[in-house]
This record gives structure tokens, C-alpha cells and sequence, in this order.
């Protein structure tokens, strides 16, 4: 858990198995984000969503996912990325707000295996596999805009 503060407005971050209900009650707005690991997002972001959907459903709420296929022209936005649109079939909940980045891929950090498995797919969907790369994937602008949308809510 994190607390952020700017501009008199207080920003807390908290991974999904440390929410509980008073924590969801008490926030003005729910922005919850998940990223993509082997081609899913976690099993926890879709037991928190369905465990507390009625209270994130009373809230201004967004979504996004983070996932290396968002680096294509053609699959970074919420209509066109497949992992989101998979998501979204997948759950009841619909966010008032969505978006989607690209994140990023530091091979170094990896253990033997996932680099092996990542350099694969990287391979066959034509993207980076040096295995001592470090490849920033997010569209930093596309970020604060979708918290200048946050914010506005």
C-alpha cells in the first residue's frame, strides 16, 4: 500500500489481495489496473472484481491493462486489444473508463525460463528478443491523458 499526495488530492495504491470493503467504501473513485503474464490477467484481478463489484460499480471506476501487444498501432486502444476485450466478455462488471499501455519488457529481470518463453513470443509477434534488452513499451502521453481522465471524473 502507498499513499500519494498532490494537490490536496490523496491517491492510494493498493494490490488487490490487501483490498477490503471499508477500503473500496471509503474512496471517492476506483482505478484498477492489471497487467497480462503467460496471456491472461491474474485469476486475483477476477476474483476482486467479482467479490466486489457492487461497491466498485457505486464509485466513479476505470480499468486498465498493461500488456505487450498494446505496443501495435493496431491493438492499443480498449476496442482493439485482445486481452482487454477478452477481460471485459470475461467479467459482469463494465468500468466507466478504460485504457490500455504497453508496459515493458526487461529480459534481465526474468528468470531463465520466462526469458525463454518471452524471447519466444516476442519472436513469433515480430517484437524485441535481445535477451539483455530493456524495451519501454508505454506511451507515457497516452498515461497522463488517461489520468487527466481519471481526474475529470
Amino acid at each position: 500500500m502507498k499513499l500519494l499526495e498532490e494537490d490536496n488530492n490523496q491517491v492510494e495504491l493498493v494490490a488487490v489481495d490487501d483490498a477490503d470493503e471499508a477500503m473500496l467504501d471509503a474512496a471517492d473513485k476506483l482505478v484498477i489496473g492489471a497487467s497480462i503474464r503467460y496471456g491472461k490477467h491474474s485469476k486475483q484481478i477476477y476474483k476482486f472484481v467479482k467479490q466486489f463489484e457492487k461497491t466498485i460499480n457505486s464509485k466513479k471506476n476505470a480499468f486498465f491493462s498493461v500488456n505487450a501487444v498494446a505496443r501495435k498501432p493496431n491493438r492499443n486502444t480498449p476496442d482493439t486489444n485482445p486481452y482487454l476485450i477478452r477481460f471485459l466478455r470475461q467479467i459482469s462488471w463494465k468500468p466507466q473508463k478504460l485504457a490500455v499501455f504497453g508496459g515493458r519488457i526487461d529480459y534481465r529481470k526474468y528468470n531463465v525460463f520466462d526469458r525463454s518463453l518471452i524471447r519466444m513470443i516476442m519472436w513469433i509477434t515480430k517484437g524485441p528478443t535481445d535477451p539483455n534488452a530493456s524495451v519501454e513499451f508505454t506511451d507515457w502521453d497516452k498515461v497522463a491523458e488517461f489520468g487527466k481522465v481519471i481526474n475529470e471524473m
